[in-house]
């Protein structure tokens, strides 16, 4: 019986993870980790008994620990202290952000399983991340999508990556996207989803960020990863075979499907969610990226060509300007000039180690807020 932890259990991914064990009985919750929601938290553990747990707040900690009678770990270690503890077998990285890459390389180096959907652990750290390329598998549904389209093939006989975006909120707006409000921003039309990541949808910063986890996962140059435009988001990914053949991975827009398989893996199993319906579904359109409209992909497949800092600083500028946008600070098109702005104060440096990413990425975010300040 597996042995899982949860970073990010109240999260969307954390808490679609959970559903997803709720009909894989031969799983155990060992450990569930949350940052400040402690009422659904106190739910979570009262339903799956986990060994142990984690929240930011000591004081929070301390009082789930005195009702449920369990370890509860709080500080900046304690995601860590969970991804490592010597039961554990899987770890579901759920947590968003940077804040994810430590916790994700202290499982890997503990020997651990894991599930990864933080893509910023690959974003700023993929070099250190791939070191153990055996432990990971992706639950991102594109990487997820991609990871099953390469199982038991040679990569040499791939041509090209292709990740499908939907095109989010805005694909055809008419009006002005400097006007455009947080709640607009955080509609998406397919998915349902945090909302750091559906802002990140709204302008393809996730996309951008998605072809720089795809880089580091599949070993592709940036010029063989390609992103178009797909509405109905049904197909997650593509690969083009060198004879031009093109193979594609669909499925229904849930984000339990690559989640258990990700749990499951190498092996599938009977799913709660809804098989695509190919009748229903009908007509599957495709259409090129309005990088005009978008400038965030083309900003992040920079800062991956450049390397070392620029992907940090794209990072940490993103989650800086993201979240003045969700708080009214900001216009929704200055999310870009913010993050074009920080990331050309940054040079490409090779494999930085993981103390310096971290100084990068704090050096970055004060340069966002010096940005902010100015525009202000």
């Amino acid at each position: 019986m597996p042995n899982v932890v949860i970073l990010g259990s109240t999260g969307s991914i954390g808490t679609q993870t959970l559903d997803v064990l709720r009909s894989l009985p031969d799983f155990q919750v060992l450990g569930l980790a949350a940052g400040t929601n402690i009422e659904l938290l106190r739910e979570q553990i009262a339903e799956f008994r986990p060994k142990f747990a984690a929240i930011l707040r000591p004081e929070q900690a301390k009082a789930l620990a005195q009702e449920f009678a369990i370890p509860v770990y709080s500080g900046p270690q304690a995601l860590e202290e969970l991804a490592t503890h010597p039961l554990c077998d899987l770890v579901v990285v759920a947590v968003v952000g940077a804040a994810g890459l430590r916790p994700t390389l202290a499982a890997l180096r503990a020997g651990k399983r894991v599930a990864l959907a933080n893509k910023e652990a690959l974003v700023i750290g993929g070099h250190l991340v791939m070191e153990y390329r055996e432990q990971i598998v992706p639950l991102d549904s594109e990487h997820s999508a991609l990871w099953q389209l390469f199982t038991g093939r040679n990569p040499e006989d791939v041509a090209q990556i292709i990740l499908t975006a939907s095109g989010g909120p805005f694909r055809d707006y008419p009006g002005d996207l400097a006007k455009v409000t947080a709640a607009e921003a955080l509609d998406h039309p397919n998915w349902k989803m945090g909302g750091k990541i559906s802002i990140d949808s709204a302008t393809l910063m996730n996309k951008g960020l998605e072809v720089i986890e795809a880089h580091w996962l599949f070993g592709f140059p940036y010029e063989q990863i390609e992103v178009v435009v797909h509405p109905q988001s049904l197909v997650h990914s593509l690969i083009r075979l060198k004879d031009g053949t093109l193979l594609a991975q669909l499925g229904t827009t849930d984000m339990r499907l690559p989640i258990q398989y990700a749990l499951t893996y190498p092996r599938t199993a009977p799913s709660q969610v809804e098989p695509l319906d190919l009748v229903a579904a009908g007509s599957l359109s495709f259409e090129a990226v309005d990088h005009r409209r978008f400038p965030c992909l083309q900003l992040a497949y920079q800062a991956g060509r450049a390397g070392g800092a620029q992907p940090i600083a794209l990072n940490a500028a993103n989650e800086v300007a993201v979240r003045a946008f969700l708080e009214g600070r900001i216009r929704f098109t200055q999310i870009a000039e913010i993050v074009q702005e920080v990331v050309q104060q940054f040079p490409g440096r090779s494999f930085p180690a993981l103390e310096e990413i971290l100084a990068i990425d704090a050096e970055a975010r004060a340069k966002a807020q010096e940005c902010m300040g100015r525009r202000g």
